[in-house]
């Protein structure tokens, strides 16, 4: 029996079989202002002539899994009656033979554990589109307890970054797709703001921060992209009718929002110090057992190590795909046998969200 894995995130679902490859497809479906009678599902959207001004709506699929499991992930302390909907279309509506409903979160921590199986605790730091989520894990569980969601994520700094552009140069705040992609090619986090702040005001070739970015025109230019450097027009405008956006600051200063949010206004935690108040929050006398142990094994207070997947994006799939593939996977699903005889206690009993 083939075995599905949905991580069902807000704004890109990676789903694929556990024996195949992952698919990232857009969660959502479009109809595009030159062809509102027609809709376009995920994927599709390489379809659409003009992607500008996109409306979006949630899919429904009709699809034939009688002899298929499933993976599927789920916010964190989801509400009941969401949890319950979810068992009623995976049950009843598309018909799954087992079920296993889990954070992502948790899939990242299967999946960093096997590659470490070493390590006994981690923080997996899940920055989604719509918010950031700081989890820590002891021994493959998570401490519910110390769980800090900030109200920070992808979304945010799109819409950010829209409000820039069209107070600074033009008007984009119907371009969400156009501009999500522009975040994606030109935006990083600074390693030293203020020094790079310095560098953005800068005059000439000596401002390296600054960029030219060539947006779509959807009839030439169907993606837009970064000019080369030594194409860049540097003084004066450009002769040839491509529509430049030059960046500058914006670049660094809008992934800042993930660190200081109250930068613009949002008082809410960023995350370094959302990381240090989940280990406060951890039970008593952890930080000191973790302390103790790590301070006989190496010269320093902590042992700290940042690791960051080589594919973020599709990280916690993967580690979907080797829950899958676990001895110990059919006593963590809820068959549909068992759901049909006790509902949804069986699936609280199991699942641990």
């Amino acid at each position: 029996m083939t075995t599905l894995v949905l991580d069902n995130g807000a704004y890109n679902a990676k789903i694929g079989y556990s024996h195949e490859n992952v698919s990232v497809i857009p969660n959502c479906q479009f109809r595009s202002k030159t062809a509102r009678l027609k809709t376009f599902t995920a994927n599709q959207i390489d379809e659409i002539k003009d992607p500008s001004g996109l409306f979006y709506i949630l899919p429904f699929q009709k699809v034939d899994f009688l002899d298929t499991n499933i993976i599927i992930t789920e916010p964190y302390f989801n509400f009941t009656s969401i949890q319950e909907s979810m068992n009623e279309i995976l049950f009843e509506e598309y018909q799954f033979q087992a079920v296993l409903r889990v954070n992502a979160g948790a899939l990242s921590a299967h999946r960093y554990f096997r590659d470490n199986p070493s390590e006994l605790c981690c923080i997996i730091v899940d920055s989604g589109y719509s918010f950031t989520h700081i989890v820590p894990y002891c021994r493959s569980k998570k401490k519910k307890e110390a769980i800090i969601r900030i109200n920070v994520g992808g979304k945010l700094l799109t819409n950010h970054l829209k409000e820039i552009i069209s107070y600074r140069q033009l008007h984009v705040m119907d371009e969400t797709h156009v501009i999500n992609q522009v975040k994606e090619d030109v935006c990083y986090v600074s390693q030293d703001f203020y020094r790079d702040m310095d560098i953005a005001k800068l005059k000439g070739e000596e401002n390296t921060v600054m960029i030219d970015y060539v947006l779509p025109d959807f009839s030439t230019i169907k993606k837009g992209f970064c000019k080369p450097r030594e194409e860049m027009v540097l003084s004066g405008k450009y002769k040839s009718g491509e529509q430049i956006l030059r960046l500058a600051n914006e670049r660094f200063a809008v992934p800042e929002i993930l660190f200081n949010p109250s930068d613009i206004g949002i008082q809410e935690m960023g995350i370094p110090e959302a990381i240090v108040y989940s280990i406060q929050n951890l039970p008593e006398g952890f930080r000191d057992r973790v302390y103790s142990e790590v301070r006989c094994l190496t010269p320093t207070d902590y042992d700290v190590s940042v690791v960051l997947p080589e594919n973020p994006i599709t990280y916690a799939w993967e580690g979907g795909k080797l829950i899958s593939e676990n001895d110990d996977f059919e006593d963590m699903v809820v068959t549909r046998e068992d759901y049909e005889e006790n509902g949804h206690s069986v699936c609280e009993e199991k699942f641990d969200i």
